[in-house]
Protein backbone atom coordinates (compact mmCIF):
# COMPACT_ATOMS: atom_id res chain seq x y z
CA UNK A 1 0.00 0.00 0.00
CA UNK A 2 1.16 3.35 -0.81
CA UNK A 3 1.71 6.53 1.13
CA UNK A 4 -0.99 8.16 -1.01
CA UNK A 5 -3.20 5.33 -0.78
CA UNK A 6 -2.74 5.10 3.15
CA UNK A 7 -3.65 8.84 3.41
CA UNK A 8 -7.48 8.35 0.92
CA UNK A 9 -8.05 6.21 3.95
CA UNK A 10 -8.01 8.48 6.24
CA UNK A 11 -11.18 10.73 6.63
CA UNK A 12 -10.64 14.21 7.67
CA UNK A 13 -7.12 13.70 7.43
CA UNK A 14 -5.46 17.50 6.65
CA UNK A 15 -5.57 18.46 2.79
CA UNK A 16 -7.48 15.73 2.15
CA UNK A 17 -11.13 16.72 -0.45
CA UNK A 18 -13.61 14.00 0.76
CA UNK A 19 -15.08 14.65 -2.92
CA UNK A 20 -12.42 13.38 -4.58
CA UNK A 21 -13.67 9.99 -3.67
CA UNK A 22 -16.59 10.25 -5.81
CA UNK A 23 -19.03 10.70 -3.23
CA UNK A 24 -22.51 10.94 -4.83
CA UNK A 25 -24.79 13.90 -4.77
CA UNK A 26 -26.98 14.52 -1.35
CA UNK A 27 -30.77 14.79 -1.93
CA UNK A 28 -30.14 18.44 -1.32
CA UNK A 29 -28.06 18.75 -4.49
CA UNK A 30 -30.97 17.24 -6.29
CA UNK A 31 -33.08 19.16 -4.83
CA UNK A 32 -31.10 22.58 -5.82
CA UNK A 33 -30.93 21.38 -9.48
CA UNK A 34 -34.84 20.54 -9.87
CA UNK A 35 -35.49 23.83 -8.72
CA UNK A 36 -33.33 26.03 -10.02
CA UNK A 37 -34.09 24.13 -13.84
CA UNK A 38 -37.86 25.05 -12.42
CA UNK A 39 -36.92 28.50 -11.48
CA UNK A 40 -35.23 29.26 -14.80
CA UNK A 41 -38.24 27.78 -17.24
CA UNK A 42 -40.72 30.54 -15.47
CA UNK A 43 -38.08 33.23 -15.86
CA UNK A 44 -37.48 32.90 -18.76
CA UNK A 45 -41.40 33.04 -19.64
CA UNK A 46 -41.78 35.73 -17.41
CA UNK A 47 -38.81 37.43 -19.16
CA UNK A 48 -40.69 36.76 -22.70
CA UNK A 49 -43.62 38.31 -21.00
CA UNK A 50 -42.61 41.46 -19.42
CA UNK A 51 -41.48 44.44 -21.31
CA UNK A 52 -41.73 48.47 -22.39
CA UNK A 53 -45.22 47.25 -24.44
CA UNK A 54 -47.29 46.10 -22.79
CA UNK A 55 -48.76 42.55 -23.44
CA UNK A 56 -51.10 40.16 -22.61
CA UNK A 57 -50.47 36.40 -21.48
CA UNK A 58 -52.59 35.28 -23.74
CA UNK A 59 -51.12 37.41 -26.81
CA UNK A 60 -47.67 35.71 -25.97
CA UNK A 61 -48.94 32.19 -25.95
CA UNK A 62 -50.40 32.96 -28.87
CA UNK A 63 -46.86 34.28 -30.77
CA UNK A 64 -45.28 31.43 -29.16
CA UNK A 65 -47.45 28.85 -30.84
CA UNK A 66 -48.22 30.33 -34.17
CA UNK A 67 -51.28 32.26 -33.69
CA UNK A 68 -52.70 35.53 -34.94
CA UNK A 69 -51.09 38.09 -33.49
CA UNK A 70 -50.64 41.86 -34.16
CA UNK A 71 -47.23 42.65 -36.61
CA UNK A 72 -46.19 44.58 -34.04
CA UNK A 73 -47.01 42.03 -30.52
CA UNK A 74 -45.00 39.79 -32.82
CA UNK A 75 -41.67 41.85 -33.35
CA UNK A 76 -41.70 42.89 -29.55
CA UNK A 77 -41.83 39.00 -28.73
CA UNK A 78 -40.36 36.71 -31.41
CA UNK A 79 -38.58 39.55 -32.91
CA UNK A 80 -36.57 41.28 -29.91
CA UNK A 81 -37.67 39.68 -26.33
CA UNK A 82 -37.16 36.16 -27.35
CA UNK A 83 -33.73 36.83 -28.93
CA UNK A 84 -33.09 38.50 -25.74
CA UNK A 85 -34.10 35.58 -23.24
CA UNK A 86 -32.14 33.45 -25.39
CA UNK A 87 -28.85 35.78 -25.21
CA UNK A 88 -28.99 36.02 -21.12
CA UNK A 89 -29.34 32.22 -20.30
CA UNK A 90 -26.17 32.16 -23.13
CA UNK A 91 -24.47 34.78 -21.54
CA UNK A 92 -25.04 33.56 -17.90
CA UNK A 93 -23.90 29.85 -18.17
CA UNK A 94 -21.32 30.82 -19.72
CA UNK A 95 -20.31 33.27 -17.13
CA UNK A 96 -21.00 31.35 -14.05
CA UNK A 97 -19.10 28.31 -15.24
CA UNK A 98 -16.32 30.33 -16.40
CA UNK A 99 -16.09 31.56 -12.77
CA UNK A 100 -16.39 28.28 -11.50
CA UNK A 101 -13.57 27.04 -13.32
CA UNK A 102 -11.74 30.20 -12.02
CA UNK A 103 -12.01 29.71 -8.11
CA UNK A 104 -11.02 25.82 -8.35
CA UNK A 105 -8.07 26.52 -10.70
CA UNK A 106 -6.67 28.69 -9.19
CA UNK A 107 -7.99 28.17 -5.63
CA UNK A 108 -9.51 32.22 -5.24
CA UNK A 109 -12.67 32.03 -4.18
CA UNK A 110 -12.38 35.75 -5.78
CA UNK A 111 -11.79 34.91 -9.22
CA UNK A 112 -13.65 35.70 -11.53
CA UNK A 113 -13.34 37.00 -15.64
CA UNK A 114 -13.22 40.06 -14.61
CA UNK A 115 -11.11 40.17 -11.83
CA UNK A 116 -8.47 37.91 -13.82
CA UNK A 117 -8.52 40.42 -16.87
CA UNK A 118 -10.64 38.30 -19.05
CA UNK A 119 -12.85 40.97 -19.62
CA UNK A 120 -10.18 43.73 -19.99
CA UNK A 121 -8.75 42.12 -22.90
CA UNK A 122 -11.85 41.87 -24.54
CA UNK A 123 -12.74 44.96 -24.49
CA UNK A 124 -9.31 46.19 -25.66
CA UNK A 125 -9.87 43.85 -28.83
CA UNK A 126 -13.24 45.00 -29.11
CA UNK A 127 -11.80 49.13 -28.97
CA UNK A 128 -9.36 47.89 -31.80
CA UNK A 129 -11.80 46.77 -33.89
CA UNK A 130 -13.72 50.12 -33.47
CA UNK A 131 -11.04 52.39 -34.14
CA UNK A 132 -8.26 49.94 -36.28
CA UNK A 133 -11.12 48.41 -38.72
CA UNK A 134 -14.11 50.73 -38.12
CA UNK A 135 -16.21 47.74 -36.69
CA UNK A 136 -19.64 48.99 -34.71
CA UNK A 137 -22.13 45.93 -35.60
CA UNK A 138 -22.27 43.39 -32.47
CA UNK A 139 -21.68 40.60 -34.46
CA UNK A 140 -18.69 42.00 -36.02
CA UNK A 141 -17.12 42.08 -32.39
CA UNK A 142 -17.20 38.36 -31.49
CA UNK A 143 -13.68 37.40 -33.07
CA UNK A 144 -11.77 40.57 -31.74
CA UNK A 145 -13.57 39.92 -28.21
CA UNK A 146 -12.79 36.13 -28.36
CA UNK A 147 -9.42 36.91 -29.26
CA UNK A 148 -9.03 39.64 -26.79
CA UNK A 149 -10.12 37.11 -24.16
CA UNK A 150 -7.77 34.62 -24.87
CA UNK A 151 -4.93 36.75 -25.28
CA UNK A 152 -5.16 37.96 -21.75
CA UNK A 153 -6.07 34.74 -20.34
CA UNK A 154 -2.58 33.28 -21.58
CA UNK A 155 -0.81 36.49 -20.86
CA UNK A 156 -2.25 35.81 -16.98
CA UNK A 157 -1.53 32.34 -16.63
CA UNK A 158 2.04 32.59 -18.00
CA UNK A 159 2.70 35.61 -15.53
CA UNK A 160 1.27 33.61 -12.73
CA UNK A 161 3.46 30.45 -13.07
CA UNK A 162 1.45 28.04 -15.23
CA UNK A 163 4.42 27.52 -17.51
CA UNK A 164 6.03 26.16 -14.75
CA UNK A 165 3.43 23.74 -13.77
CA UNK A 166 2.36 25.75 -9.97
CA UNK A 167 0.26 27.93 -9.91
CA UNK A 168 0.26 31.02 -7.61
CA UNK A 169 -3.29 32.61 -6.90
CA UNK A 170 -1.84 35.77 -5.55
CA UNK A 171 0.30 36.21 -8.29
CA UNK A 172 -2.78 35.66 -11.00
CA UNK A 173 -4.73 37.95 -9.30
CA UNK A 174 -1.70 40.45 -9.03
CA UNK A 175 -1.44 39.47 -12.96
CA UNK A 176 -4.62 39.99 -13.88
CA UNK A 177 -5.08 43.45 -11.96
CA UNK A 178 -2.04 44.48 -13.65
CA UNK A 179 -3.10 43.50 -17.15
CA UNK A 180 -6.59 45.10 -16.25
CA UNK A 181 -4.70 48.59 -15.43
CA UNK A 182 -2.84 48.54 -18.40
CA UNK A 183 -5.32 47.66 -21.23
CA UNK A 184 -8.72 49.95 -19.52
CA UNK A 185 -5.51 53.04 -19.53
CA UNK A 186 -4.79 51.99 -23.28
CA UNK A 187 -8.96 52.05 -24.12
CA UNK A 188 -9.06 55.38 -22.74
CA UNK A 189 -6.39 56.90 -24.56
CA UNK A 190 -8.67 55.89 -27.21
CA UNK A 191 -11.53 57.25 -25.51
CA UNK A 192 -10.10 60.79 -26.15
CA UNK A 193 -8.72 60.27 -29.43
CA UNK A 194 -11.34 58.96 -31.01
CA UNK A 195 -14.70 60.42 -29.64
CA UNK A 196 -16.60 57.62 -32.16
CA UNK A 197 -14.92 55.36 -30.09
CA UNK A 198 -15.82 56.70 -26.82
CA UNK A 199 -19.53 56.67 -27.70
CA UNK A 200 -19.54 52.67 -29.21
CA UNK A 201 -17.35 51.88 -26.27
CA UNK A 202 -19.58 53.47 -23.67
CA UNK A 203 -22.55 51.02 -24.65
CA UNK A 204 -20.74 47.25 -24.96
CA UNK A 205 -18.77 48.14 -21.52
CA UNK A 206 -22.12 49.07 -19.85
CA UNK A 207 -23.17 45.53 -20.48
CA UNK A 208 -26.53 45.58 -22.54
CA UNK A 209 -28.53 42.55 -23.61
CA UNK A 210 -31.25 44.72 -25.55
CA UNK A 211 -30.71 44.67 -29.55
CA UNK A 212 -28.92 41.51 -29.60
CA UNK A 213 -30.52 39.19 -32.23
CA UNK A 214 -30.28 35.89 -32.87
CA UNK A 215 -27.49 36.28 -35.22
CA UNK A 216 -24.98 37.50 -32.61
CA UNK A 217 -25.76 34.71 -30.12
CA UNK A 218 -26.05 31.75 -32.41
CA UNK A 219 -22.45 32.48 -34.17
CA UNK A 220 -21.39 32.19 -30.36
CA UNK A 221 -23.71 29.93 -28.96
CA UNK A 222 -21.99 26.83 -30.87
CA UNK A 223 -18.81 27.63 -29.02
CA UNK A 224 -20.14 28.21 -25.61
CA UNK A 225 -21.50 24.81 -25.81
CA UNK A 226 -18.78 23.26 -27.34
CA UNK A 227 -16.76 24.50 -24.07
CA UNK A 228 -19.70 23.77 -21.40
CA UNK A 229 -19.16 20.36 -22.59
CA UNK A 230 -15.70 20.29 -22.18
CA UNK A 231 -15.37 22.04 -18.86
CA UNK A 232 -18.48 19.87 -17.02
CA UNK A 233 -16.39 16.40 -17.34
CA UNK A 234 -13.53 18.40 -15.36
CA UNK A 235 -14.86 18.42 -12.12
CA UNK A 236 -13.70 15.19 -11.27
CA UNK A 237 -9.99 16.40 -12.16
CA UNK A 238 -10.20 19.54 -10.51
CA UNK A 239 -11.38 17.87 -7.40
CA UNK A 240 -8.59 15.19 -7.40
CA UNK A 241 -6.46 18.68 -7.95
CA UNK A 242 -7.90 20.22 -4.93
CA UNK A 243 -5.60 17.49 -2.81
CA UNK A 244 -2.62 18.99 -4.36
CA UNK A 245 -0.07 18.58 -7.29
CA UNK A 246 1.90 15.88 -6.44
CA UNK A 247 -1.10 13.60 -4.51
CA UNK A 248 -2.90 14.67 -7.95
CA UNK A 249 -0.55 12.86 -10.51
CA UNK A 250 -0.12 10.57 -8.09
CA UNK A 251 -3.34 9.68 -8.26
CA UNK A 252 -3.44 9.81 -11.96
CA UNK A 253 -4.46 12.95 -13.07
CA UNK A 254 -2.59 15.02 -15.99
CA UNK A 255 -2.05 18.21 -14.11
CA UNK A 256 -1.15 19.73 -17.54
CA UNK A 257 -4.32 18.48 -19.19
CA UNK A 258 -6.16 19.51 -16.36
CA UNK A 259 -5.46 23.06 -16.61
CA UNK A 260 -4.97 23.84 -20.07
CA UNK A 261 -8.27 22.61 -20.97
CA UNK A 262 -9.70 24.63 -18.55
CA UNK A 263 -8.34 27.71 -19.50
CA UNK A 264 -9.52 26.97 -22.90
CA UNK A 265 -13.07 26.49 -21.50
CA UNK A 266 -12.55 30.15 -19.83
CA UNK A 267 -11.23 31.52 -22.62
CA UNK A 268 -14.14 30.58 -24.60
CA UNK A 269 -16.87 30.82 -22.09
CA UNK A 270 -16.13 34.47 -20.83
CA UNK A 271 -14.77 35.81 -24.13
CA UNK A 272 -17.94 34.41 -25.89
CA UNK A 273 -20.13 36.17 -23.36
CA UNK A 274 -18.14 39.68 -23.42
CA UNK A 275 -18.91 38.81 -27.28
CA UNK A 276 -22.49 38.99 -27.02
CA UNK A 277 -23.26 41.13 -23.87
CA UNK A 278 -20.25 43.44 -23.40
CA UNK A 279 -18.36 42.87 -19.78
CA UNK A 280 -20.92 41.61 -17.60
CA UNK A 281 -19.59 41.84 -13.60
CA UNK A 282 -20.23 39.47 -10.26
CA UNK A 283 -21.78 36.52 -12.64
CA UNK A 284 -19.12 34.88 -12.29
CA UNK A 285 -18.21 35.61 -9.10
CA UNK A 286 -21.70 35.17 -7.20
CA UNK A 287 -23.36 31.57 -9.01
CA UNK A 288 -20.01 29.53 -8.05
CA UNK A 289 -20.71 30.58 -4.08
CA UNK A 290 -24.57 30.00 -4.48
CA UNK A 291 -23.86 26.45 -6.29
CA UNK A 292 -21.12 25.84 -3.67
CA UNK A 293 -23.64 26.53 -0.72
CA UNK A 294 -25.70 23.48 -1.96
CA UNK A 295 -23.16 21.53 -3.25
CA UNK A 296 -20.06 21.64 -0.99
CA UNK A 297 -17.31 21.22 -2.60
CA UNK A 298 -17.73 19.01 -5.12
CA UNK A 299 -16.43 20.41 -8.17
CA UNK A 300 -18.48 18.17 -10.74
CA UNK A 301 -21.86 19.72 -9.06
CA UNK A 302 -20.53 23.31 -8.62
CA UNK A 303 -20.18 23.32 -12.48
CA UNK A 304 -23.50 21.90 -13.35
CA UNK A 305 -25.34 23.92 -10.85
CA UNK A 306 -23.31 27.13 -11.62
CA UNK A 307 -24.71 26.51 -15.78
CA UNK A 308 -28.53 26.77 -13.95
CA UNK A 309 -27.87 29.45 -11.58
CA UNK A 310 -25.89 31.98 -14.30
CA UNK A 311 -29.09 31.73 -16.68
CA UNK A 312 -31.09 32.64 -13.31
CA UNK A 313 -29.25 35.23 -12.08
CA UNK A 314 -28.55 36.88 -15.34
CA UNK A 315 -32.38 36.78 -16.72
CA UNK A 316 -33.25 38.55 -12.62
CA UNK A 317 -30.70 41.48 -13.65
CA UNK A 318 -32.22 41.93 -17.23
CA UNK A 319 -36.01 42.17 -15.99
CA UNK A 320 -34.92 44.04 -13.33
CA UNK A 321 -33.28 46.38 -15.78
CA UNK A 322 -36.38 46.33 -17.84
CA UNK A 323 -38.53 47.49 -14.63
CA UNK A 324 -36.54 49.97 -13.02
CA UNK A 325 -36.87 52.86 -14.77
CA UNK A 326 -39.87 51.42 -16.72
CA UNK A 327 -41.15 52.48 -19.58
CA UNK A 328 -36.75 53.16 -20.13
CA UNK A 329 -34.53 50.67 -18.97
CA UNK A 330 -30.97 50.05 -17.96
CA UNK A 331 -27.89 48.38 -19.21
CA UNK A 332 -28.41 44.70 -17.53
CA UNK A 333 -24.28 44.80 -16.27
CA UNK A 334 -25.10 47.77 -14.04
CA UNK A 335 -28.23 45.84 -12.34
CA UNK A 336 -25.66 43.07 -11.99
CA UNK A 337 -23.00 45.23 -10.55
CA UNK A 338 -26.16 46.37 -8.32
CA UNK A 339 -26.89 43.10 -6.72
CA UNK A 340 -23.08 41.78 -6.57
CA UNK A 341 -21.38 44.35 -4.87
CA UNK A 342 -23.51 43.68 -1.16
CA UNK A 343 -23.03 39.75 -2.34
CA UNK A 344 -19.17 40.07 -2.07
CA UNK A 345 -19.25 42.75 0.78
CA UNK A 346 -21.20 39.00 2.82
CA UNK A 347 -18.51 37.20 0.90
CA UNK A 348 -15.78 38.97 2.45
CA UNK A 349 -17.54 39.82 6.12
CA UNK A 350 -18.68 35.57 6.26
CA UNK A 351 -15.03 34.23 6.13
CA UNK A 352 -16.19 30.69 5.91
CA UNK A 353 -18.44 31.17 2.90
CA UNK A 354 -15.10 32.18 0.63
CA UNK A 355 -13.43 28.49 1.83
CA UNK A 356 -12.92 26.70 -1.45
Amino acid sequence: MTAESRTLRRPGRPGMHPHALGRSATPRTRFALVAGLLVLLLLGLASISIGSRGIGLDTVWAALTGGDVSAADDHAILGLRVPRTFAAVVVGAALAVSGALMQSLTRNPLAEPGLLGVSAGSAFAVAIAIVGFGITAPLGYIWFALAGAFFATVTVALIGGMSSGRVDPMRLVLAGVALSAVLSGIIGALRVSDPRTFNALQVWEAGILAGRGLDVTLTVAPLVLAALLVALPLGKGLNTLALGDELAAALGVSLWKTRVLSILAITVLAGGAAAIAGPIAFIGLMVPHAARWFAGADQRWVLLLSMVFGPILMLTADIIARLIVWPGEMPVGLVSALIGAPVLVLLIRRRKALKL
